[in-house]
């Protein structure tokens, strides 16, 4: 089963949304905000792709965090970051049963989805 997480009005989630459909690719969506997150997942996403690619530096949310949240970032202070402020995780994270994919990146959905 393919598992789509992200916040409805990310423009993102949206591309990846359509580009899921367009394809026939059936997923389930899981809201960020509504439905939250745990840290096992974060923690497997993480082990998955590498904390970096998962924690959204370019977003408001981000660019918000007092300085000290900023500073000395391991795996386990980005996790806690993002277990407390969904919004800074880049979306969307899609799983599958062999794979998680960050973003939307069609040519990585070609290879990973069909």
């Amino acid at each position: 089963m393919t598992t789509v997480y992200g916040i409805k009005n990310c423009d993102t989630l949206k591309k990846a949304l359509k580009w899921l459909d367009q394809n026939n690719i059936a997923y389930q969506f899981h809201d960020l905000r509504q439905d939250g997150i745990t840290k096992a997942d974060l923690q497997q996403w993480s082990d998955a792709v590498g904390w970096e690619v998962l924690l959204n530096t370019r977003s408001t949310t981000w660019r918000q965090l007092a300085d000290k949240d900023k500073k000395d970032l391991d795996a386990n202070k980005a996790i806690s970051l993002m277990l407390t402020n969904p919004t800074l995780i880049k979306r969307p994270v899609i799983t599958t049963t062999k794979t998680t994919l960050i973003g939307f990146k069609e040519a990585d959905y070609k290879k990973a989805l069909n």
